[in-house]
């Protein structure tokens, strides 16, 4: 058994991609050695800045032997009526002989399909050197990277994501023969491009990691990750700091650097009167450092970067860093200055010329339906209206400041900075920020009040806005992201417990564009329809069945929070050992139902003569007075546990009952009985949809 090692050196690779090449160049390998039937023990994948590496062990000298069925003519075909070989028998036997054997009729073997049976040769294919099969699975791999735009360099034919400088493929201590990339193989490789920058030899595939290290080159990207993370925190505790480390950025980081050096530095206490999201998105987007906060969350002085050179000087390399970091926390500060020399307010004018959309007028006039709209909400909320109200005409300002012109993903955040500096009430700066929440999936939700009137109320009023002049979104177009929109909608209402109508909501939406939008009504169809289609998508990444959403939909409430609640009821119905039964028996009761003309009206407990319809009937008209004060109260768990009282009664009327009688009267009454049933399940799903 053998260590392969193979690794492609390139100019530095795209930190941004590094993690995802590396990944993709480990499965595509391992895939193609499974479909060759090549085995081995582990695969290992490497990947630093100028580097993809992998380490394949335990891989044996060929692949197994395998056997492969010749199949020939029919039997009728390949013998003549003596037994002997036809013309056609003839010449499967010298093709197969045409390989140097020396087969005869007789070690012909014989298979049948359903079309008859036919002559056949078991062929044995001696496995192939792997070590001559592997160039052309490493090429195929590395053609079916996920590369946006590959690159020629010079007069190369050979394309990829960098240009390749050299490719080592070694079997054990042997150097496996190819081309690969347009490079001949061979067994050196590079270390760090400026403490190691020469060629060395690697004498064996087993010392791949650690040669590398002694040439100050990390290979193994988790490795590097690891030792960041580590040397951070140490920096961090040393002034009593916590470093955010967005795992994107963290990846970038790793992706930059052969040999991890981690430094603190500093900048000038003044600046923290500065947003600390502006400081922080310009010190994490424009010079990849991780910012430290204190217990509180504040941020501190100090910054952390890694640098990819073990200096001798360390100080002058922090000062470097501090020096260039200045002039970007500068700009931060003069836009924030610049912004507070008007009224938050006074930006508004800004937004009397600034289109929202063409057909649906400008900023200013979305501010004051969204004003409008958030203190409808806010009343059906029971909050403050006019804080609401207030929150609406000053959500939009800050895009016409400076700063968020610098930093567009402060919008919001640089509006609650500003309403607090012109003693705007709490309510109405905080909300400021929280309209845009939850950004993402899973992100938060609003906290306060007024913030979660305003987050509906900027969603509804985009998403009503769009459906009306027709913009609706189709397949993976969705410019103004109106399905997260939705999702937001839906999870502002069943997280926050609010008790609204979605229709309702919908409609003070349409009222506030005026004469704006034609086909008011459509709108409102469309808009409801989109929204209601969210809730699979959304339910369905928590791990809900579909089935149990479907069973929900039919009821076709207009309440998420109620719909939510019948999502619980029913996922928690389904652990039940009656489920089953009673999801049968009722797809049972909806189909004799749907094939029957009008069944509305009272059961005649006069024409109830089999025993098993009126036990049916006395526990249906228990388990109303039962159900009734809990449907009442919303307690849809307690109404399907109670239900299942109807198990028993129900499976007794389906194994005695004859339902569609010779006699009028008692199929009728049976309907009636049947429907009753369902009206019962249906106060809160249609059990008949669930598959068990």
């Amino acid at each position: 058994m053998t260590t392969i090692l193979f690794e492609l050196g390139t100019e530095e690779l795209p930190p941004k991609n590094l993690k995802t090449l590396r990944d993709a160049l480990k499965h595509s390998v391992q895939t193609l050695l499974n479909d060759q039937n090549i085995g081995f023990d582990d695969i290992r994948a490497f990947a630093a800045p100028r580097r993809l590496a992998l380490i394949i062990t335990g891989v044996g000298e060929f692949q197994p032997d395998r056997i492969e069925t010749k199949k020939g003519p029919s039997v009728k075909a390949a013998f003549d009526e003596s037994g002997q070989l036809t013309r056609a028998g003839q010449g499967f036997l010298q093709g197969l002989n045409a390989a140097g054997r020396n087969l005869s009729a007789e070690d012909l073997g014989r298979i049948a399909d359903k079309k008859g049976e036919y002559i056949a040769y078991d062929l044995t294919i001696k496995g192939e050197k792997i070590t001559d099969l592997m160039p052309t699975i490493l090429q195929k791999s590395l053609d079916d990277l996920p590369i946006a735009k590959r690159m020629r360099s010079g007069n190369d034919r050979h394309e990829f994501v960098r240009p390749v400088q050299w490719v080592v493929l070694m079997s054990d201590d042997a150097v496996i023969e190819a081309t690969i990339q347009g490079h001949k193989t061979g067994n050196q490789s590079r270390g760090h491009r400026y403490h190691s920058p020469d060629f060395f030899v690697i004498d064996h595939a087993d010392h791949y990691e650690n040669l590398l290290k002694n040439h100050q080159v990390i290979a193994d990207f988790d490795q590097r990750q690891a030792d960041i993370l580590a040397q951070v925190k140490t920096l961090a505790d040393e002034v009593n700091g916590a470093a955010i480390i967005p795992q994107e950025l963290l990846d970038e980081v790793t992706a930059l650097v052969d040999l991890p050096v981690s430094l603190r530095a500093s900048f000038e206490e003044r600046f923290l009167s500065v947003p600390q999201e502006a400081l922080i998105s310009t010190m994490q987007a424009d010079q990849k450092y991780f910012c430290l906060t204190d217990q509180a969350g504040k941020l501190m002085p100090h910054f952390i970067f890694i640098s990819n050179i073990n200096s001798k000087d360390p100080a002058e390399v922090i000062a470097g860093n501090e020096k260039v970091v200045r002039p970007r926390l500068s700009d931060a500060e003069f836009f924030f200055l610049q912004d507070q020399k008007q009224p938050l307010f006074e930006l508004s004018n800004h937004l009397k010329t600034q289109v929202f959309q063409d057909k649906l007028g400008t900023l200013w006039e979305k501010s004051e339906r969204v004003a409008n709209l958030a203190a409808f909400i806010a009343n059906q909320m029971d909050a403050d209206t006019d804080a609401a109200h207030r929150a609406g005409l000053l959500s939009k300002c800050d895009l016409a400041s400076t700063l968020v012109g610098e930093f567009p993903e402060l919008q919001g955040v640089a509006g609650t900075y500003y309403a607090r500096l012109n003693q705007e009430p709490d309510a109405v700066a905080d909300a400021i920020e929280e309209q845009y929440l939850p950004k993402f999936s899973g992100d938060q939700l609003p906290a306060t009040d007024v913030g979660t009137a305003l987050a509906l109320a900027d969603r509804l009023d985009t998403l009503v806005g769009i459906f009306g002049i027709g913009e609706i979104p189709s397949g993976s177009k969705d410019p103004f992201s109106l399905r997260r929109a939705s999702i937001g909608i839906l999870r502002i209402l069943i997280e926050k417990r609010l008790h609204l109508s979605l229709p309702d909501l919908v409609k003070k939406a349409l009222m506030g564009y005026g004469d704006k939008l034609e086909n008011v009504d459509e709108t409102l169809t469309e808009v409801m329809a989109f929204i209601n289609a969210r809730y699979r998508a959304m339910y369905s990444e928590q791990g809900v069945a579909v089935d149990t959403i479907q069973a929900v939909q039919a009821v076709q409430t207009d309440v998420p929070m109620d719909f939510d609640e019948r999502i619980q009821a029913v996922t928690a119905f389904r652990a039940l050992p009656q489920a089953g039964i009673l999801a049968e028996n009722n797809k049972r009761v909806a189909n004799i139902l749907a094939k029957a003309d009008t069944v509305q009206g009272a059961v005649d407990p006069q024409n109830l003569i089999e025993p098993a319809e009126q036990a049916l009937y006395e526990a249906i008209e228990s388990a109303k007075a039962s159900v009734q004060p809990l449907n009442d109260d919303g307690d849809y768990q307690g109404v399907l546990t109670t239900l299942v009282s109807l198990s028993e009664p129900l499976t007794q009327f389906f194994d005695h009952v004859m339902v569609n009688a010779d006699d009028e009267t008692l199929k009728r009454n049976r309907l009636v009985l049947l429907n009753q049933v369902r009206g019962l399940f249906l106060s809160v799903a249609d059990i008949g949809l669930l598959q068990q």
